[in-house]
C-alpha cells in the first residue's frame, strides 16, 4: 500500500476509533455487520460506496461479501446511485429493522450519557 497523507490521516482515525468502540459496538459485539451497521447508522446522511464502508468499517472487503447480499435483500441498505463505476449505498431510512436499530443505538447513547453522569455525581460527592 502507498502511504500518502490521506492514508495515514486516515489510519489514524481508524485506530482512534478502534480504541474508542461506540456503545452500539460495545453492546452487540465488536464483530463486522455490527461494525458495518454502527458506520452506517452514524453516518446515515451520506451515501457511500461498499469500499468506503469496508474501510470506515474496519472490515475486510471479502467478509462484507458474506453478508451484504442479505442486508440488501432484506432491505437494510439500499442503492441510491452510481458514480462512475462505484455504486453507492446506505441504510434503508424506510426500513421497520433499520428504524428499530436507530431508535436503539440512540437510547444506548442516552444511557451511557446517563451512567457517564451518574459516576460524575458519585465521583464529586466522595470528593
Amino acid at each position: 500500500m502507498h502511504f500518502n497523507h490521506k492514508n495515514i490521516e486516515t489510519h489514524k482515525m481508524n485506530v482512534l476509533d478502534m480504541e474508542n468502540k461506540s456503545f452500539f459496538v460495545e453492546f452487540f459485539g465488536d464483530y463486522p455487520i455490527i461494525r458495518v451497521f454502527d458506520f452506517l447508522i452514524e453516518n446515515d446522511i451520506f451515501d457511500y460506496s461498499k469500499k468506503d464502508i469496508c474501510g470506515n468499517a474496519d472490515v475486510s472487503w471479502n467478509t462484507l461479501e458474506t453478508f451484504w447480499d442479505r442486508l440488501e435483500k432484506n432491505g437494510i441498505v439500499k442503492f441510491t446511485r452510481k458514480v462512475g463505476k462505484a455504486r453507492l449505498y446506505k441504510l434503508n431510512a424506510k426500513s421497520p429493522l433499520v428504524k428499530q436499530l436507530i431508535e436503539l443505538d440512540n437510547k444506548l447513547l442516552k444511557e451511557s450519557i446517563g451512567a457517564v453522569g451518574a459516576e460524575g455525581k458519585k465521583a464529586k460527592a466522595l470528593a
